[in-house]
């Protein structure tokens, strides 16, 4: 029976069977074709290929033809009856299994499977290799009635947490309420990862015709005339808002400076027409590091220029993921280019421009094509002519910067 035949035959069928006599009927059929009978029918009939498998599946496990040869005539199973499970059957096949997969190993520590991945092959070849007789598929089956799944790492363990770790982040919120409640400009700022410019892969998927994957490199070394880009990343925490400017050089702090004074020029001066003050949160490393002097010197400059009292809080070492541009713009980002080659600079300004959120996110993004050196020096002249104060708590993580010739008496 050819697949024009199938289909007409199901139509014809179709209307006097319910879910179950369906499914069995398009399990028998694709028996009766034989290899690529479950492909066939799901091509003639539209049902889905597992939906056909589980009839098979009904089929052969829980009917039986009679003692009498008559293949019409079957009978149900009675509760409890067919073949017993394997874990029944053996006893300790269970207990051996969750001793492979626990997280502590208490088994034998020659064990080939200590140093190798846990997969349903190696777990079934290592029970059978202590003496167990059992399939993929039923080990497969077990550890799912075990409650075990397939999980990836999940990165929640910090190390070396500062023993001030919780009491910075209280200090951070408790500055921007009261900032916020003055109605002036609170922003979170920070470096993306570095991307390579060109038709490389891109992790994520997005949809596409079946079987026609968008081909991209094999390898993925820089193209020396299209390079990278360096987005970083300015947060308006109040309005929801973001700027980020894409660098094609080095990630430097007066690159950070400058991107927060392309979002100030751009963004921020319009929604603030009365700021005087300017909170900014980032991380204690990278470019905009707490202990960067170019950082503070650029930012020295910045509050020259504007006539801004800039204050800057810095999250823990190794709490980077709090800051809220991470959670609230970059990974929206990430999610609206995820499986796209960024292949150009325009695309990739064109990708975070169109990054939206329900909550009412927008971005503004722009190339910033200056180059900025790596190595730039700040004497220890330049350092103290900066007009900074720091905060009675933790200063190093905590300071103030006003314009030169206010002293923020």
């Amino acid at each position: 029976m050819d697949e024009s035949n199938m289909k007409s035959f199901y139509e014809l069928a179709k209307p006097f069977m319910n879910e179950k006599s369906r499914r069995h009927f398009v399990a028998s059929v694709a028996l009766t074709y034989g290899r690529g009978g479950i492909s066939a029918m799901n091509r003639a009939t539209g049902i889905a290929r597992e939906v056909i498998r589980n009839g098979i599946n009904e089929l052969t496990e829980d009917f039986q033809h009679s003692s009498t040869g008559n293949e019409t005539e079957v009978r149900i199973r009675k509760q409890g009856a067919g073949r017993k499970k394997a874990h029944v059957k053996d006893q300790n096949l269970a207990c051996d299994l969750i001793t492979l997969v626990e997280p502590v190993t208490r088994g034998d520590p020659e064990s080939s499977l200590l140093w190798t991945s846990k997969s349903v092959r190696n777990l079934t070849d290592e029970l059978n290799t202590m003496g167990h007789s059992v399939s993929r598929e039923t080990v497969r089956l077990l550890l799912k009635e075990m409650g075990y799944s397939l999980q990836a790492n999940y990165k929640n363990i910090e190390k070396n947490q500062h023993e001030d770790r919780n009491e910075q982040f209280e200090y951070i919120y408790k500055i921007m309420k009261e900032t916020q409640s003055r109605n002036q400009p609170v922003i979170s700022v920070d470096t993306k990862k570095r991307e390579l410019i060109g038709n490389y892969k891109n992790n994520g998927k997005e949809w596409r015709p079946e079987g026609q994957p968008l081909g991209v490199n094999v390898h993925d070394f820089e193209d020396k005339e299209l390079g990278h880009a360096i987005p970083f990343g300015v947060y308006d925490i109040t309005e929801n808002q973001g700027w980020v400017s894409v660098g094609i050089t080095h990630d430097t702090s007066r690159f950070a400076v400058s991107s927060i004074r392309n979002w100030w020029n751009e963004m921020g001066k319009d929604v603030y027409p009365k700021a005087v003050d300017l909170m900014i949160t980032a991380d204690s490393g990278g470019s905009n590091g707490c202990r960067r002097r170019l950082w503070k010197a650029e930012l020295q400059h910045f509050a020259d220029e504007t006539g801004l009292i800039l204050h800057i809080l810095h999250f823990p070492p190794g709490t980077s993921k709090w800051n809220k541009i991470e959670h609230r713009m970059f990974s929206f980002i990430s999610k609206n280019w995820r499986g796209r080659p960024l292949t150009s600079l325009e695309v990739i300004v064109s990708l975070i421009s169109n990054t939206t959120t329900k909550s009412g996110l927008s971005i503004k993004c722009a190339v910033d094509n200056s180059i900025y050196q790596t190595g730039v020096k700040v004497t220890d002249e330049e350092m103290e002519s900066l007009n900074l104060t720091p905060d009675t708590f933790h200063g190093g993580w905590n300071y103030r910067i006003a314009p030169r010739g206010n002293n923020m008496a």
